[in-house]
């Protein structure tokens, strides 16, 4: 993460004074990264944060069940305009059109990757194990969520790859609407790029609030990286950055879903 170049090594930018431009932040919420070696950094997360992590055996192999999945049963047809980063944070930014989103979305990249999931998915006992063992975590869509907040900027932080839906739920029908600015927050604060990616036919293969899963080819447009909103030479990001940087990743997904949604038209004939 960039550093305010005016304040201390190791410390957070601070609040914007009365009347100038808002530093970025979560709705409804200011959460701030404390200095290194303080209980909220990523090197002195509470505890429940620190332990976020996934076993490399586990995962490796329910990665190759998941990916067997992918190929096999919904025959994933993946085109991208740039390769996903092979190293250094990165947040990869699907539509939300159905509840296989996250697993099909893997196959844009071999990296380890970690979710933002939506916690009632926690309430049933093995499912919950299944997706922590694939790298998720809950978060608490009511509100801003810090613990899931401090636990998607540790897995950035470190250099790893994070799913951020930034829909913020499944939706439907073909317009990507307003966007909730939690990627776009998460950029702003850990400089990582935003990977947009559309994904054509998953609603067809399994709607929302639909238990059956058809056999349905999926499509995945992976469109190029979009930076981070630069800082300010003060080490900010004005809110009215993050704004736009989130009708930007909103564009592209726009245009990225029409795509893919064309190509699992066709294939749908």
């Amino acid at each position: 993460m960039a550093v305010n170049p005016t304040e201390p090594p190791g410390s957070e930018p601070r609040a914007e004074p009365p009347g100038s431009e808002p530093r970025a932040e979560p709705p409804g919420s200011e959460p701030r990264a404390a200095p290194p070696g303080s209980a909220g950094s990523a090197a002195g997360l509470p505890e429940r944060v620190a332990r976020l992590g996934v076993p490399d055996l586990v995962y490796r192999v329910l990665r190759g069940l998941v990916r067997g999945i992918n190929r096999l049963w919904f025959r994933v047809d993946l085109q991208v305009e740039e390769p996903v980063p092979d190293a250094g944070p990165v947040i990869l930014a699907p539509v939300h059109r159905s509840f296989l989103d996250f697993l099909v979305v893997s196959e844009v990249t071999r990296r380890k990757i970690f979710y933002m999931a939506k916690d009632d998915l926690w309430k049933s006992p093995l499912l919950g194990s299944f997706l922590e063992a694939i790298g998720a975590f809950p978060v608490n869509r009511s509100g801003a969520d810090r613990l899931a907040l401090d636990r998607a900027q540790e897995v950035l932080e470190r250099g790893d790859a994070l799913i951020v839906f930034p829909e913020g739920t499944r939706r439907h029908g073909p317009v990507v609407e307003d966007l909730q600015e939690g990627a776009a927050f998460l950029a702003a604060r850990t400089g990582a790029p935003v990977v947009p990616i559309g994904v054509g036919g998953s609603a067809r293969a399994m709607p929302k609030g639909s238990k059956l899963v058809r056999p349905v080819k999926i499509h995945l447009r992976v469109g190029r990286a979009l930076p981070a909103p630069a800082r300010t030479g003060r080490g900010r990001v004005p809110r009215s950055q993050v704004h736009a940087f989130s009708e930007q990743i909103r564009a592209e997904l726009q245009r990225l879903f029409d795509q893919a949604e064309a190509a699992a038209a066709d294939s749908h004939r």
